[in-house]
């Protein structure tokens, strides 16, 4: 039988596990699926709005592949991963592509992510959610 000590450990470890086991999940030794979520939309001289992701063009789930260095759209389009670093509790990601300039965000503990897309006349602002796939 277990004594109210060990009960307590046990349930404190059984408890925590799930934790550890998802902060591996975003640390960038597994390949992502991201849902985006939000966007915002601004372009200069005018106030930034806030829409659903399809109206901007967004694709509706991008894949992460730390591995091979690439993101792919929905659309199969791919873009590289031109640089990476790991910061304290995120991951910073960032490239360009089609005249922009993006990064992107991730949150190691819980797979959120925060992404920007920056050219002279506008920026998109996108958030979401990541899952290993």
């Amino acid at each position: 039988m277990l004594t109210p000590f060990r009960a307590t450990a046990l349930a404190i470890l059984v408890g925590s596990a799930p934790s550890w086991v998802a902060a591996a999940d975003f640390d960038g030794s597994k390949p992502l699926i991201c849902a985006t979520i939000d966007a915002h939309f601004c372009d200069i001289g005018e106030v930034c709005y806030r829409t659903l992701p399809e109206v901007l063009g967004a694709p509706d789930f991008v894949r992460i592949n730390f591995a091979k260095k690439t993101i792919v759209g929905s659309s199969q389009r791919s873009t590289a991963i031109r640089y990476m670093e790991a910061a304290e509790g995120q991951l910073l990601l960032q490239g360009s592509e089609l005249g922009y300039g993006w990064n992107i965000a991730l949150d190691t503990k819980s797979g959120g992510i925060s992404v920007t897309l920056v050219n002279r006349q506008d920026v998109f602002v996108l958030f979401g959610t990541c899952t290993p796939s």
